[in-house]
């Protein structure tokens, strides 16, 4: 019988009982066709079978030879009994294989097609009555089967507004929402990061809209991410305390006159106490209150300083060593307002458990609606403290973070759109009634504070004449009041333009342009806390305005609240834009508003409705890129932030490295590329520093022992290459480069060079169109290196931040090499401008076959694993630890590993649609860069070769160093 023919007949004698079987010639018995039984499995015949096989074959009279057989085995009579018991128990195991399923399907799964109804899966009084009893036990069964689930309230209840409260709060225990998390969630990809849920990116293609509108229009972004550190105390304990933390040689400090009064925002780098230049903390923007009499210099001053969330811990510790404040705080002041846990949040009155009432009740019988709560700080724990006081120098550090809305408003209608959006608060009559703004009433009451607010409306209004906001001077400050931006809400979006000519005040605007915002104006009642939290007491709900808009008679008017109107304290800050090199000057600029917590809804639907495209972190990224500024933390590598964030993007890379297959994937070593997914900027310093110094102890040894020129010279570069293996390995035993790409660490060995003055001379050798560069150009290369070996005597592993323009054609990427091109490569590109680059020869994997073998003796030691499981667990360790196609640590020179020799790598790359062309920002070796424009030709300064990761193609780029 066929393999297919036994398949059909063990398909048919699954269900049949031990003691009958069918014939397994499945053709027709010649007794008439009829199935013959055969003797059970123990060879003993039934008698009962037997007489009944008799009784046919007598019946049909038998068929020659075989049918003599046949009848000579049919007993003589037939015991009832027996017969009776032997048809029972084959009936029984029939009636067993008809019961029984002949598949694993459930039997509303079983029915035929057209009486499968999605009901029936539910409801078995729909099914087929014969089939009704055996779905009840296939029901009984699975329910006994799982697990019961605890009962989830129906999605009505879920989305009433105290049950979504309830459960916004809990999510928020670990990642806090901003006031606008809601509106972001619908429309963009959140990220968390930093202790907050950020948004990312729109999910719409919005790439090259976004930057149309950072150019031409407006974009919109939420920044209330970022954190503000408050000090308090005399100006000049304040100024000598932080005096300690930056240095002038980066730009101006704290002390900065026009900062200093109030009128600007202030940026700088700072350092841990007396470290400069080493142990870079991170860059902050910092505002002092402008003071209320400029006479007075000893009185109590008020200092914001804004940073990034991933630095705040680092520079908050520093502050508070700075300004002797004890490690004890103030509980007396802390205690009551520290944020509460969203777990233990209090309920309002007459508010019971969710689900046992549809709706709840106060004393007054009205419905009660739960408050929102706004949650704390996301970079600080629930129980930590926000506020110490120093007794020694009596400086007060608070901690206000969340404490503020920002939103960010960048390109060149972001004025339009603030004065279209913003309106001057009414000021309050001594006649009528000061309502729930109390505060604003006796603010009112002054004549000079009223002839503040009027002058503070005017420049305001000023705003509209100018074409960008780049035209006034760089962090200028305004304070304002403003009214609810709710009330003059337009009935559908629309789009903001300048109207220049509606102003005919030239004069007041050449005047606003030319010296700014005058200090009083910069005063501003957000600085107050007991006016922040009073106005937001008093907000009117977004249910509450809704209810007065229905009351109208003229439906879409305008809702007038009169003196019930929210008076609403911001601060105004202008953000320069682009402020280095000499391309696009100004392109970036925009507005920083700075609101009080609570109302940041309020004011984002209003500005959503100016026309303004909203953005996310890459799209602050793009900004950054474009504006050739470097991006926090990620391009800040001697910060601890900075460390953080490289070995989050290391692991990231390398866990989609991984994830793919090895067939798939890029063989860096053959690439030549040591440290695909990391810049190991301190072992790049290291090697420079040893290659510097070798160059200079030789010619000593020239003039020294000439005699013996070859010998001396060779040993020399022994000595070199010694040095530079051991310094690796002792960076390898303390851990401080990556293992296989997976992450950078910073070593306190090498820094950022942030030191204005040498910066611009560095700059000026590599602008051949000013006078400065020409001059750098027709020095020799002994004057040239004579130059250099001065900065390199306070800096001698230092990294310089430069931007890169392809010449030719090519896109840079993340880490692509930055190498300097040798005396053949620029004397090609002289003789033919088409010229590409060189390439890089493959190089050769020594690690593929020992990964191999590795992976063979693994799964032999698998297989034996119950005879030597230490063994195997050795092979497995060495096996993790390489990776095909990465290079294990230790890492060879990185220097000298390619044919070209490195110079330092690119942390950002992409193509520019502002320049047109591939632009790349990055980290060079101060004194490779210094080598470099020692030896190279004096009309290719600024020429070097960029290789990305993934390719063996150099390509030609201008370095360029922005001051």
């Amino acid at each position: 019988m066929s393999t297919a023919k036994e398949k059909k007949y063990a398909k048919r004698m699954r269900n049949q009982p031990s003691n009958v079987s069918l014939d397994k010639s499945d053709q027709p018995a010649k007794n008439g066709g009829r199935e013959a039984f055969h003797p059970d499995k123990d060879g003993s015949p039934d008698s009962s079978r037997q007489q009944e096989r008799g009784s046919h074959l007598q019946s049909r009279g038998g068929r020659g030879k075989e049918g003599q057989s046949e009848a000579s085995r049919v007993p003589k009579y037939i015991t009832a009994t027996m017969f009776a018991q032997a048809r029972a128990a084959e009936i029984n195991a029939m009636v067993k294989a008809v019961s029984q399923k002949s598949s694993n399907s459930l039997v509303f799964q079983s029915l035929p097609r057209h009486m499968r109804r999605r009901a029936m899966g539910h409801d078995i009084k729909r099914l087929p009555r014969r089939l009704r009893e055996i779905a009840k036990k296939e029901i009984e069964k699975s329910v006994h089967q799982k697990k019961e689930q605890p009962k989830s309230k129906c999605r009505k209840a879920r989305r009433r507004h105290g049950n979504l409260q309830l459960e916004f709060n809990r999510r928020q225990r670990k990642n806090v929402w901003l006031e606008t998390h809601i509106w972001h969630t619908k429309r963009f990809h959140m990220l968390k990061k930093w202790g907050f849920c950020l948004a990312d990116r729109p999910t719409m293609k919005s790439y090259r809209a976004c930057y149309r509108a950072m150019s031409n229009r407006c974009l919109l972004q939420d920044v209330s991410y970022l954190c503000c550190v408050e000090l308090m105390g005399k100006e000049e304990a304040l100024l000598q305390a932080l005096s300690r933390l930056c240095s002038i040689d980066t730009g101006p400090s704290f002390a900065a006159v026009a900062c200093l009064a109030g009128k600007r925002q202030g940026s700088l780098t700072l350092y841990r106490a007396d470290k400069y230049p080493e142990e870079t903390l991170g860059p902050v923007t910092f505002i002092w209150k402008p003071r209320c009499v400029p006479e007075s210099t000893c009185e109590t001053r008020q200092l914001w300083i804004w940073m990034h969330p991933g630095l705040k811990q680092d520079i908050l510790k520093e502050l508070r060593l700075v300004c002797v404040c004890e490690d004890r705080p103030d509980n007396a002041v802390s205690s009551p307002e520290l944020a509460p846990a969203p777990a233990q949040e209090e309920k309002p009155a007459g508010v019971k458990k969710a689900g046992k009432k549809r709706k709840a009740k106060d004393n007054k019988g009205e419905k009660a609606v739960p408050v929102k709560r706004i949650i704390g700080d996301g970079t600080r724990a629930i129980p930590e403290p926000y506020r110490w006081t120093s007794t020694q120098t009596k400086i007060t550090i608070r901690d206000l973070t969340m404490e503020f809305v920002r939103y960010r408003l960048i390109g060149p209608y972001s004025h339009c759109v603030l004065t279209s959006t913003l309106h001057a608060a009414s000021l309050h009559k001594e006649t009528e009634n000061p309502g729930p703004h109390s505060w604003w009433a006796d603010y009112c009451k002054s004549p000079d504070n009223v002839q503040l607010h009027n002058r503070q409306e005017s420049l305001f209004q000023l705003l509209q004449g100018i074409e960008s906001p780049a035209q006034l001077p760089f962090g200028t400050i305004l304070g304002l009041t403003v009214g609810d931006p709710r009330l003059n809400l337009p009935n559908k979006r629309t789009t903001i333009f300048p109207s220049v000519e509606n102003y005919e005040d030239g004069d007041k605007v050449k005047s606003l342009v030319k010296s700014g915002v005058p200090v009083e104006c910069a005063q501003s009642l957000i600085w107050s806390p007991d006016v922040r939290s009073h106005v937001l007491d008093n907000k009117i709900p977004e249910q509450e305005m809704n209810r007065l808009r229905s009351e109208l008679l003229v439906p879409g008017s305008q809702l007038h609240l009169g003196n019930s109107e929210s008076k609403i304290p911001v601060l105004l800050i202008q953000q320069p834009g682009k402020v280095t090199g000499r391309e696009r000057p100004g392109w970036g600029s925009g507005w920083d508003i700075c609101l009080p917590k609570g109302w940041g809804m309020a004011f984002w639907i209003p500005l959503i409705y100016r026309g303004v495209r909203v953005g996310g972190l890459q799209q602050a990224l793009q900004h950054c890129q474009y504006m050739g500024a470097p991006f926090v933390p990620g391009d800040f590598p001697d910060t601890p932030a900075g460390v953080q964030s490289a070995q989050e993007t290391a692991d990231c890379l390398l866990g989609k490295y991984t994830r793919r297959p090895p067939a798939k994937r890029t063989n860096f070593i053959k690439h030549g590329i040591l440290a695909p997914f990391c810049c190991p900027w301190d072992q790049l310093t290291r090697e420079w520093e040893i290659r510097a110094r070798t160059e200079t102890e030789l010619p000593a040894v020239k003039q020294q022992e000439h005699s013996a020129l070859s010998e001396d010279t060779c040993g020399a570069k022994t000595e070199v290459q010694d040095d530079i293996k051991a310094e690796s390995s002792a960076a390898a035993g303390t851990g401080s480069h990556v293992v296989q790409g997976e992450g950078a660490t910073c070593g306190r060995g090498f820094s950022v060079l942030r030191n204005k003055k040498i910066l611009r001379t560095l700059s000026t050798c590599f602008d051949p169109f000013s006078r400065e560069g020409l001059k750098a150009r027709a020095l020799s290369s002994q004057q040239m290196s004579t130059l250099l070996n001065t900065f390199l005597r306070d800096f001698p592993r230092s990294l310089v931040w430069v931007r890169l323009s392809m010449v030719t054609k090519g896109n840079p990427e993340l880490h692509s090499l930055i190498c300097i091109p040798s005396e053949q490569d620029l004397l090609h590109l002289q003789r033919m401008k088409s010229f590409h680059g060189p390439e890089e020869a493959m190089h050769s994997d020594p690690f593929k076959n020992k990964i191999m073998k590795l992976k063979k003796d693994m799964k032999k030691a698998k297989s034996k694993s119950k005879q030597d499981p230490e063994k195997a667990e050795t092979k497995e360790a060495s096996c993790e630890r390489l990776t095909l196609g990465l290079w294990p640590s230790p890492l060879p020179e990185v220097t000298t590993h390619c044919s070209r020799v490195l110079l330092g790598y690119v942390t950002h790359g992409n193509f520019s649609m502002v320049a047109g062309c591939g632009e790349a920002l990055g980290f060079v070796s101060l004194t490779g860069l210094s080598h470099m424009l020692s030896r190279q030709l004096r009309d290719k300064m600024e020429y070097v070769l960029i290789r990305c990761p993934t390719s063996f193609q150099y390509r030609f780029a201008k370095l360029s160093i922005d001051i």
